[in-house]
């Protein structure tokens, strides 16, 4: 089994479901007492946070650098940045590390593909939803097309995020929110909706909608597991 790095923390909550879904997969895959080799370094967000919102990416690239660094040397094998938005900084990332970095969108876009869609809504941070560093590498490496929510819309998705799901917080106001939202983006043409975001997937499930949804987290967490047990 090879040794999976976990670069966490931003949040925590979500942190949370990688790490248990990794263990579940393992467990299923090998069976008996078998559990995932991980090592795991957990930032503090509230930092990373302010420099998101200054602009300052390569403060955070820095952060995340030091961090991905110490993971290295732990022994892992390959690295999972657990979030979708810091893979904007995931270049300068990949520069001061040998290991792999095991792309969340590249995971999402197989999903998609193996499923036969073509076009898929998006939500996530706004960064995640207006830049082309997520929403361009499913684009143009992937060939998907990507529709995402209306400016207000987006501004509704990106402040539950910040506000409610990075504390671990979840309204029944805000999941109905999401759930207009999703149909609008599966009334927009898209054939099934990406959770961006890798805390989304507390707020909103599957039984909650006849939309065809995406959980980052899930697969990002079972693309490891796969890799994980790979020869």
């Amino acid at each position: 089994m090879k040794t999976v790095g976990l670069l966490g923390g931003m949040s925590w909550e979500s942190t949370v479901g990688y790490y248990r879904a990794i263990n579940e997969g393992i467990k299923h895959s090998l069976g008996g007492l078998h559990s995932a080799k991980i090592a795991m370094f957990s930032v503090d967000f509230s930092p990373i946070e302010t420099l998101q919102h200054q602009g300052d990416w390569e403060g955070t690239a820095q952060i995340l650098s030091n961090a991905a660094l110490k993971i290295e040397a732990a022994g892992a094998d390959f690295l999972l940045i657990c979030t979708n938005t810091m893979h904007k900084v995931a270049p300068q990332i990949e520069q001061s590390i040998s290991i792999p970095i095991l792309h969340i969108a590249d995971a999402t876009a197989q999903a998609l593909l193996d499923a036969g869609v073509e076009t898929v809504g998006l939500l996530g941070t706004a960064f995640t939803m207006e830049e082309d560093f997520y929403k361009g590498r499913l684009q143009d490496k992937h060939g998907l097309k990507v529709v995402v929510p209306n400016a207000s819309d987006r501004q509704i998705v990106h402040d539950v995020i910040y506000n409610e799901l990075c504390f671990g917080k979840t309204q029944s106001s805000s999941k109905l929110e999401y759930l207009r939202i999703i149909d609008e983006l599966a009334k927009s043409g898209a054939q099934a909706v990406i959770l961006g975001c890798t805390e989304i997937g507390m707020l909103v499930k599957q039984s909650d909608t006849s939309v065809a949804l995406y959980d980052t987290t899930k697969i990002h967490a079972a693309k490891a597991v796969e890799r994980m047990l790979s020869k």
